[in-house]
Parts: structure tokens; C-alpha cells; sequence
């Protein structure tokens, strides 16, 4: 793998995608197979990090009722009345196991501007107005003002969400480590496909372990 995808622990951050609460709800549109399974994972991913002071992204989404700001392929579902990721409601929320303190609640107005909220000294919340992490957002600003070369990437759900955040983050040659335990929906040949453009794998205690300095980076086969 050639040296300009490897990792670099030093300046890694933590990329976490749609980690909301409709994405767990029983009968919300967003309801994701695995999810319920994912959570400890990434909470553990999310203690891991905060302990070596390593920052934190957390990606959401927010639906305008209008329909608005809601990708072309929902956006009549939301017109019509589907009710997901409603700014200020309960299903948007970021889940409490995961924040720094369960009793925050985002401020939708304040984010919908795109501006990042803190949850914490090295630690945000900012809304994404489509897949991608990065599409309208100032994420790659934030973090080339770090100094951050490489994003460690988890979350809901890898069809959406996860794989375009992957690739954009790639085209701006950031170097980029998936953990496939702390994702939902994700195929052993989308998995694969990642190796072909320099993803790095880890589990999640891999990965700790690797953040602490006592473990390897591998790249995705």
C-alpha cells in the first residue's frame, strides 16, 4: 500500500456518521439492520478517542418538513409526510450514549447554518445537507485548521451515508482507516472495493490499540 494511505495515528480524528436515534426507532424509515449492535461498539469507539484527546466529528442529517433540504430520492416521501431526522425532535438526536453528557441536546437552528456544535473541548456535532460528510459542509476546513490527515470512519449506514463520505474524503486525499464492527449494512465485496482505493481496516479494539501505540494498521485486502 503505498505510503501516502497510511495512517497517521498522531493526527487521526473520528468520523461519526448518522449515529441517531430514527436510525434505531422500530418503524421509522431509517430503521437499520445491525444498528442495535453497532451502538456499544461505537460508544466504545467514542471512549477510546476521547481518552487520548483525539477529536471528534459527529455527522448528522436534519430534514426540513418541507422537504427542503432532503435528498432527491426522499424528497417527496418527506412532502408527503414522512417524518425522520425532524429538527428538534427526539429520533434526530445524536444517541446519549454517546455524548459527553446524555442531558445535551442539539441546537438545530445553530447547526442548520452550518455552523459545528460543541459537545465538548475537542468534540462537535455538525449537520450535512446530503450523503456526504463533506458536500456543503465545512468539515475538510475544520480539519486541515487541526492538521488531521486521517479520519477513522464509523456509523449509519454504509449504503449511504458511510460509502459517499468515504469517497469524498478520499478525492481530498485524506487517509482513511473503516471499521467494519461499528458500521451497519456493509457487504464483504463493498468491503473489498474500499482496498482498491487505499481503505484501511480495523476492528474497533484494533484500532484503540493502534490510537494508544500499541497496534498495526492494515489495509483493507
Amino acid at each position: 500500500m503505498a505510503n501516502y494511505c497510511v495512517p497517521e495515528k498522531g493526527k487521526a480524528a473520528l468520523l461519526v456518521i448518522s449515529a441517531q436515534r430514527d436510525y434505531l426507532r422500530p418503524g421509522s424509515p431509517l430503521h437499520t439492520k445491525g444498528a442495535e449492535g453497532a451502538v456499544p461498539v461505537l460508544r466504545k469507539l467514542v471512549d477510546g478517542f476521547r481518552a487520548e484527546n483525539a477529536p471528534i466529528y459527529h455527522s448528522i442529517r436534519l430534514y426540513r418538513p418541507d422537504g427542503s433540504n432532503v435528498d432527491a430520492c426522499r424528497r417527496q416521501a418527506v412532502e408527503e409526510g414522512m417524518r425522520v431526522c425532524m429538527p428538534g425532535s427526539p429520533g434526530a438526536e445524536v444517541f446519549d450514549e454517546l455524548k459527553p453528557d446524555p442531558a445535551t441536546r442539539l441546537d438545530p437552528d445553530h447547526l442548520l447554518k452550518g455552523k459545528p456544535q460543541a459537545l465538548a473541548p475537542n468534540e462537535w456535532v455538525f449537520y450535512r445537507p446530503r450523503w456526504g460528510a463533506f458536500h456543503g459542509t465545512a468539515l475538510e476546513d475544520a480539519l486541515r485548521k487541526r492538521e488531521i490527515t486521517t479520519l477513522v470512519v464509523c456509523g449509519f449506514s454504509f449504503s449511504t451515508g458511510l460509502r459517499a463520505t468515504i469517497y469524498e474524503a478520499s478525492a481530498r486525499d485524506f487517509r482513511l482507516v473503516l471499521i467494519p464492527d461499528a458500521v451497519c449494512c456493509a457487504t464483504e465485496e463493498a468491503i473489498k472495493e474500499l482496498g482498491r482505493i487505499g481503505i484501511y481496516l480495523m476492528t474497533s479494539d484494533s484500532c484503540l490499540k493502534w490510537l494508544s501505540g500499541s497496534g498495526k494498521a492494515h489495509a483493507a485486502a
